[in-house]
This record gives C-alpha cells, structure tokens and sequence, in this order.
C-alpha cells in the first residue's frame, strides 16, 4: 500500500493540545528496549477481545503478561485469577491505565478498550516509549487516526494494529492473486458482513453504575451522560459517543483487505443509506442495515452490513469479492476461490478457475508473533502498520460520516475537508470531555 501521508486525509488538527505528561518516566521517553529473551506485556482492557489477543501473545516464547488494567473490579479480579491459574503468578492490577505506562518494567501494552479510549492511550503510550498492539479499528474519528499516525511517527514507535487478517497466508495468497493481474482491470470491489446472530439492544432505563466500575473513567473523553447498561461492555459498539457500528467493527477487518487489494487509499466521494430496519425499537444509534459505495475515479467500493439476514454474497455470511474482466476473485475467513469469466461466443474460460483454498494457520497468533518479532529487531515491519490502519480506518469512517449526513460527500484532498459539507466537516473531529484533550498532529 502506497506511504500514508496524513493530509491526505485531514491535514493537521486545529486547537488541540497534548494530556499532560503522564509521568516523569514518560516525559523522559526512554525507549527502553526488551531482553532478547523476554518482554513483558500489561493487557488494558481485558474483558473481550482483549482477552484473545492476550492468550495469543502469550504463545509466543519469551512473552510475559504481567499487569492486568480496567475500569471494573469484577472484571480484574476474574481476568487476574484466571491468568494466575495460566502463569502461576497474580499479576499486578491497575486501575488507570497511566500507572501502567509509569511502569519500566513494561516493554508493551495491548490497548483493547472501547474505542473512543483508542487514540489517547496509543498517543500516551507512545511518548511513554512502550510498543503496541492497538485493537482495530485504530480511532474513531478521521482526526484521532492522524493524531495517532502523528504520535507513532515522532517517537518511532513499534506499533502493531488488530487487523490480524494481514498476518493469515490464505488472505495473503488471495491479495498475491488481485495484485497478479490475473482477474484483467477489475472495476468493482464488493464488501459485506450479513450477520444473523447479532441481536437486538432491547431498551432500558438509565441506572446506577455498578459497584467496583469507574464509570467516569470509563467515559473518558466521551460526553457525559447518565450511566445505562445497554452502552457499556459489548454494547458500547453500537453507540456514536464510544464507535461506528458494524461499519468499523467487521467493516475494518473486511474493508482492509479491499483496499489492500486495490493500493487505494481516499475515495473521491461516498454515498450511504440504510437505518434501523431489522430492529426499528432498537436502542442501538448506529445502523443494522447499511449500504455504502466509494468512487475512486476508476473502480468502485460497495460496502453492506445487515443484522439478522446471513444469506450474503455466494451464499456466504462476510466476504470481499474483485469483480475484474477476466473472473472474480471471493475471500473470505474461510476460504478464497476464482470464478472466471467466458470469453464471448466461444465460451471459454478466460482464466483458470481456483477451487476454494482453505486456511492452514492461525491469523491472530502470527500476528502477535509478528509484533514480538519487531520488538526485538526494529529494522522488522509489523504485518498491520498504523499508518495502514489509519487508512482503514478512515475509509470506514468515510462511510459512516455519508450515512450519518445522508449527503453524497466529496473528499477533498488537498484540504483534508469534505470540501464545504459542514455537517460532514463538523464529524472528522471529536470534541473531548474536559479535562481529556486530543492530541495535535504536529
């Protein structure tokens, strides 16, 4: 993928300023480097996917979690026991995930929090001089990925972002495949998660925060509201405040390697429509149904995500297909395959079909494996770079910001606007709660 240069999507952002040093040992920036035998991770977050990422990291030689971070006692004191069950050892608890990065025995952190926790945590990580694995999708806002492209650039941090499909060989081969050529000029890509599993945020009222949870913590930069269970743990994904929905939830994985495949970084412009259709009482703010086409000038992006409907393209829940002249390439966590095209009249095949290749390895261990690897040997490139994830990231974001001003947007290059659209301009920065800031770009 082509060198991401941050105006390329927004440019530097305006009246921000840096949260205060988060300790004499990050204002140092001491980029202490990990034995070659061990590095030792603190896991912020350790509830969900957190969790996984944790166990893969673990399998790989040398690793030691050492320090558990959350806001919410029940959660640490569940997590801790059963880590000490894995390693023997009660790791150390945290609270604040500042005190985490104060530690200098810590050589990396895995940050694998809400979204909205995303950009500040990386940003302080980085000047705390600790490397990384960020869960995707890496900000929430166009304006948080380029503070953390910033942040990562200054202090040359090593950064790996959860988009583990980049590190499973099935994936890679099928990518290997587009860039070939084989598929002629391809001219369509399409994208789609058809989830009929994902339920229903039944509403409820507004209650008291549990006991043991720093709620105020937990929000964070976010707006302040009253404290409802339907927006925390899990569900804060369905929440404009904390993310983006299925549209940067599976859409990042699914997304990435669209535009892997096709080198592409901003679109030209983007229009999107869909709703709450599948659950119209639904307390979830982001859509269950969504349709999203990018125009790059000389193909196009279709993204599509449907809650309780699985019949998806080619029978398949999730998939990315390139539809190119010579015959479509279909991907997805299961397996790749090529159709190919007939040629006119005659009824050949213009190029040799590819029966379905299944995947042989696990994509989320290589990719921790990956970042270790880097840890140890800087002159090493970590599989999901953040400024690849960024990219993701913000196309994705592009898509929400169509549907959200159900306008059709046109990105401005050179600017890092959507040209005048001040509804779609007023979304590519966050405002944060006092006393949180976002960090600048420069």
């Amino acid at each position: 993928m082509p060198g991401y240069n941050r105006r390329s999507f927004i440019g530097a952002a305006t009246g921000a300023s840096t949260l205060a040093a988060v300790s004499a040992h990050a204002a140092t920036k001491a980029k202490k480097s990990a034995p070659s035998d061990q590095v030792n991770i603190a896991l912020i977050g350790p509830k969900g996917m957190g969790w996984a990422n944790m166990k893969a990291h673990m399998k790989v030689p040398g690793v030691n979690v050492t320090t558990l971070c959350d806001i919410d006692d029940k959660v640490l004191a569940e997590r801790g026991t059963e880590l000490q069950g894995m390693t023997g050892k009660a790791p150390k608890i945290a609270r604040d995930y500042r005190r985490v990065l104060d530690d200098k025995d810590i050589d990396a952190v895995i940050i694998a929090t809400p979204d909205h926790w995303h950009c500040l945590m990386t940003v302080d990580a980085c000047s705390a001089g600790k490397a990384m694995y960020v869960e995707k999708p890496l900000g929430n806002s166009i304006a948080e990925c380029n503070a953390m492209v910033a942040a990562k650039q200054r202090h040359k941090s090593v950064v790996q972002v959860g988009q583990w499909q980049r590190s499973n060989q099935h994936w890679a081969d099928a990518i290997a495949y587009v860039h070939s050529g084989k598929l002629g000029r391809v001219r369509m890509v399409k994208v789609w998660a058809y989830l009929p599993w994902a339920p229903i945020v039944t509403p409820q009222p507004d209650g008291p925060v549990p006991a043991g949870v720093d709620y105020n913590m937990w929000l964070g930069p976010a707006a302040e509201r009253p404290f409802n269970a339907n927006r925390f743990h899990y569900n804060f994904r369905w929440y404009w405040d904390y993310a983006g929905g299925l549209m940067t939830d599976w859409g990042v994985h699914l997304m990435d390697m669209a535009v892997l495949g096709m080198k592409a970084g901003a679109p030209k412009s983007v229009m999107a429509l869909g709703g709450k259709y599948a659950y119209p009482t639904s307390a979830a703010e982001t859509p269950d149904t969504l349709s999203a086409l990018y125009d790059y000038g000389d193909f196009s992006l279709q993204w599509e995500h449907s809650q309780a409907i699985g019949n998806g393209y080619y029978g398949r829940e999730h998939g990315v297909s390139f539809i190119g002249e010579n015959g479509t390439l279909v991907v997805d966590r299961g397996q790749w395959m090529v159709l190919p095209e007939k040629a006119d009249k005659t009824g050949a095949l213009k190029i040799e079909a590819v029966a379905p290749i299944k995947p042989s390895d696990n994509g989320l261990e290589k990719h921790a494996a990956n970042l270790i690897a880097c840890i140890k040997d800087r002159s090493l490139t970590p599989n999901c770079t953040i400024e690849d994830a960024a990219n993701t990231a913000i196309v994705c974001q592009m898509g929400n910001i169509a549907y959200r001003t159900k306008d059709k947007i046109f990105w401005d290059k050179a600017s890092g606007r959507f040209g005048d659209n001040a509804a779609a301009n007023a979304l590519i920065t966050p405002t944060y709660r006092a006393p949180w800031k976002l960090p600048p770009v420069a």
